[in-house]
């Protein structure tokens, strides 16, 4: 059932949390200074702060201080989408290959952001440059998944703050002033991204030979077809119609069929057509073509062209063209 894959989503999410705040400094006497920001427990820098009483030793933690931790992961049933739908891109790398995933799954991803002060001006600094960004929220771009380059907008989400001001015990212990922010951030995890046209037939070729030996055959039929798009996958409307067309309509005007070539396929509003001539802004067509009905069309619909583009990105079910096998039978002997 379950295939090796990692996206490195979390990983990703976490590390670019962090690049949030590791930028903040603060302003004592006229020095400024650099807030050092570590990824752990609260509970593990405390006992450290604890362990050293003499914080201006150079091999002691000093403070203030920052470190986030990531503490929770929590499914997003407000942001659910169709888990069997599927989206392809082309292969970012410029190579002739399709990715295809499906939607992704949406999770909520919670932080804790800790602030260690011995001064309440250095906290008050520090939590002053944070807020503002967050009303109450700060969206962060993320390349979550990086074989399709697909970049999401990841909201951080400021939900609460603490403080604690642990000043306990006699005069030879350091005062710590603690404030935590608590994150959420909502991300979406994303299954393996596999290519679109790993088990998709690029030729078919079928011989039908008869005779006493395949040596001595008096008749040889070969059939070789291309699979191509019975569908436009692009959207992109290349031109429109003139004026109105019925069902039985097989020439008629476009607006420009510069973009548009002969024995080709076009599809408008749902009917698929072949292209057998073109003659300025005149088109010759077969109407009703890949098991779509001729229909009445009026001026103006969008014309789509169906092309290498649409090829590139069939999907599951299209037949691939093989209903029109009879343009692609080659006759020998």
């Amino acid at each position: 059932m379950f295939e090796y894959f990692y996206n490195e989503i979390l990983r990703r999410t976490i590390v670019s949390f962090g690049t949030l705040f590791n930028a903040i400094s603060v302003k004592q006497e006229g020095s400024e200074l650099r807030i050092p920001l570590a990824y752990g427990p609260t509970q593990k820098f405390l006992a450290r702060i604890e362990q050293s009483p003499d914080l201006n030793k150079p091999t002691a933690i000093t403070l203030p201080r920052m470190s986030f931790e990531f503490t929770g992961l929590t499914y997003d049933p407000s942001r659910k989408v169709s888990t069997v739908q599927q989206f392809k891109v082309k292969d970012p790398a410029g190579g002739p290959d399709v990715k295809k995933s499906y939607m992704p799954v949406p999770y909520n991803m919670a932080f804790e952001l800790s602030i260690y002060c011995k001064l309440n001006d250095d906290a008050l600094q520090i939590v002053e440059q944070i807020l503002p960004y967050f009303q109450p929220q700060y969206n962060l771009t993320v390349e979550l998944v990086e074989s399709i380059k697909e970049k999401r907008d990841i909201p951080i989400i400021l939900e609460n703050i603490t403080i604690e001001d642990d000043y306990e015990g006699d005069f030879t212990k350091r005062r710590v002033l603690l404030y935590t922010l608590r994150f959420t951030a909502k991300t979406y995890l994303f299954g393996p991204a596999t290519s679109a046209s790993k088990d998709i037939i690029k030729k078919a070729t079928v011989n039908y030979l008869t005779g006493p030996n395949s040596a001595d055959t008096t008749r040889n039929v070969t059939y070789s077809v291309t699979p191509r798009a019975t569908k436009n996958y692009t959207g992109d409307v290349v031109t429109n119609i003139s004026a109105d067309i019925t069902a039985t309509t097989k020439t008629f005007d476009i607006d420009d069929a510069s973009s548009l070539n002969k024995d080709t396929y076009i599809n408008i509003e749902g009917e698929q057509l072949y292209i057998k001539s073109k003659v300025g802004n005149k088109i010759t067509v077969l109407r009703g073509q890949d098991n779509t009905s001729a229909t009445a069309h009026v001026k103006g619909a969008p014309i789509h062209k169906i092309d290498a583009a649409d090829n590139a990105l069939v999907e599951e079910g299209d037949d691939f063209g093989f209903d029109g096998f009879t343009t692609g039978l080659i006759w020998y002997g």
